[in-house]
C-alpha cells in the first residue's frame, strides 16, 4: 500500500479484492485490523472504508473472535493515551482488595443492538458495583437505543455529570479518591468522528458497534467484566476474542431473548473466563511473589484460561422471572434517569421488577470481580451455576443502595465533573 502524499487516502483496493477473489488467499486478521486502524486516523477514502465494513460484514469475518480481538487492540492504540503509572498508583493506594478481588478496574457493558430496547441496566449496575470495586465504565451515546449509557447520565437530575470534562489527562485524579469513572467513547476514541458519518449512512451494524466493549481506553487495567452481547453465535466468539486480549476475570452474557444483559425473563447463556493451573508451568509452587518474573519470554505460564459455559436464571439469584414485558421499557433518558436515582436514594419497593433485573447484573460483576469470595459476616456462601455466590452478589447490590454505596460512588463522580 503507497502513500503518494501527506494529504492523499492510503489505497486498501487490494485487501478488498481479496475478500472477492475465490483463488486469492483470505485477508488475516492481521490485514484487516491494520486496514481499519487506517479508518482511525482518516487515511483512506470513506468509499474505501464503507466497503471495507460491508465485506468484514458479508464474508462474515466480523464475527471471527481473531479478527475482533486484534481490531479491538488497534482501536485501543488509537484512543487518548492513559497514564498507566499514575493510575496502578492511585488504584494501590485506593486498597480496595477484598477476597479475591485485587483492587483494579471494573466495567460492564453491552453491545446493544438487541432490539429490545430496556431500562439502562448495565450502566445502573456499574454504579452499583462501584460502591466496593473501581468502575471505569466505558459508554456511548445510543446508536440503536432510545437511550445510550451517555444520555442517562446527561439526564440526571437535579445535577447531571459534565461527561466530556473527563479526560485522559484527568482519569488518575477521579481515581484518588472516588470509585467510578464514565469513558465518554466520543472523548477517548477521537477518531471514531472519522466513520460516524459512514456508519450513519450505512444504516446496519458493522464489526465497529461491537468492538466497544473490547475498546475500553482501561483495558490494560481492567481486572474484571461482564460484556453482553445481543445474539447467541456472539458469545463464545467474544470470550475468545477476550482470551486472546489477555483478560483473565470476565463473563460475557447473552439472554435467552438475545438480550445483551443478564435476563430477568428466564434464561441467560454465560460464558465465564475461569484460570486452571498450567500442567507445564515450570516456576515457583506459590504465587506470594507477585511480581515474579521469568528470563525465558516464552515459559509456560502459571495459569491457562479456559471458558466454561453454563446457564443462569433469576432463582440461582434468589430472585423470582419477570417476563420482559413487566419490566420497565427502555423509555426516554429522562425517565431512565428519573427511575435511576429512585433506585439509588432506596425509594423502589424491593420487589420491583426494573430493581430486580438491574440487582441480578450488579450481583455478576461482584461475582466475577471475586468479591463475593470474602469471608465476613452475613454473607450468603451458597454457590450456583459456574461456581458462582450468585445471591451473595445480590445481597451486596442490595447493600450498596440501602446503605448509600451506589449513590456516594454516583455523587464523586458528578461533582468532580462539574470542577473545572
Amino acid at each position: 500500500m503507497l502513500v503518494h502524499s501527506h494529504h492523499e487516502p492510503i489505497s486498501i483496493a487490494p485487501l478488498l479484492k481479496r475478500f472477492l477473489d475465490p483463488s486469492a488467499h483470505p485477508p488475516s486478521a492481521d490485514d484487516i485490523a491494520s486496514a481499519l486502524s487506517l479508518a482511525f486516523t482518516d487515511a483512506i477514502s470513506p468509499t474505501q472504508c464503507a466497503s471495507l465494513l460491508t465485506l468484514l460484514e458479508t464474508s462474515r469475518r466480523s464475527k471471527d473472535a481473531e479478527v475482533i480481538a486484534k481490531c479491538a487492540v488497534r482501536m485501543r492504540d488509537a484512543a487518548a493515551p492513559v497514564d498507566i503509572k499514575a493510575m496502578r498508583e492511585v488504584m494501590k493506594k485506593q486498597g480496595r482488595q477484598h477476597g479475591q478481588y485485587h483492587g483494579g478496574l471494573c466495567d460492564i457493558v453491552g453491545t446493544g443492538g438487541d432490539g429490545h430496547s430496556t431500562f439502562n441496566v448495565s450502566t445502573t449496575a456499574s454504579i452499583i458495583a462501584a460502591s466496593s470495586l473501581l468502575v471505569s465504565k466505558h459508554g456511548a451515546k445510543a446508536s440503536s437505543s432510545k437511550s445510550g449509557s451517555a444520555d442517562l447520565l446527561q439526564a440526571i437530575q437535579p445535577r447531571r455529570p459534565v461527561i466530556e470534562a473527563l479526560t485522559a489527562e484527568r482519569l488518575p485524579r477521579i481515581f484518588e479518591e472516588g470509585s467510578y469513572a464514565f469513558l465518554f467513547a466520543s472523548t477517548f476514541h477521537p477518531g471514531m468522528k472519522h466513520v460516524a458519518p459512514i456508519r450513519k449512512e450505512l444504516g446496519f451494524r458493522t464489526i465497529l458497534n461491537i468492538l466497544g466493549p473490547l475498546a475500553n481506553p482501561m483495558y490494560s487495567l481492567i481486572e474484571a467484566s461482564v460484556i453482553g452481547v445481543a445474539r447467541q453465535e456472539l458469545g463464545p466468539v467474544f470470550a475468545k476474542a477476550l482470551v486472546m486480549n489477555g483478560a483473565k476475570k470476565a463473563m460475557v452474557v447473552c439472554g435467552a431473548e438475545d438480550l445483551d444483559e443478564i435476563s430477568c425473563a428466564g434464561k441467560t447463556n454465560c460464558w465465564r473466563l475461569v484460570q486452571a493451573p498450567n500442567p507445564d508451568f515450570r516456576g515457583p509452587k506459590t504465587e506470594q511473589d507477585e511480581n515474579y518474573t521469568t528470563s525465558d519470554e516464552e515459559a509456560p505460564p502459571r495459569n491457562l484460561t479456559r471458558v466454561e459455559e453454563f446457564q443462569l436464571e433469576p432463582a440461582d439469584f434468589g430472585l423470582p422471572s419477570h417476563p420482559l414485558s413487566e419490566v420497565l421499557p427502555g423509555k426516554g433518558p429522562e425517565d431512565n434517569a428519573a427511575v435511576l436515582m429512585k433506585m439509588l436514594n432506596n425509594e423502589l419497593p424491593e420487589d420491583d421488577p426494573t430493581l430486580h433485573f438491574v440487582l441480578m447484573n450488579a450481583a455478576a460483576l461482584f461475582v466475577i470481580s471475586g468479591i463475593c469470595e470474602a469471608d465476613s459476616e452475613g454473607i450468603v456462601k451458597g454457590t450456583g451455576p459456574g461456581g458462582g455466590r450468585w445471591k451473595e452478589g445480590v445481597r451486596r447490590a442490595r447493600e450498596a443502595l440501602k446503605n448509600g454505596g451506589a449513590l456516594k460512588a454516583l455523587n464523586g463522580y458528578i461533582e468532580f465533573t462539574n470542577d473545572p
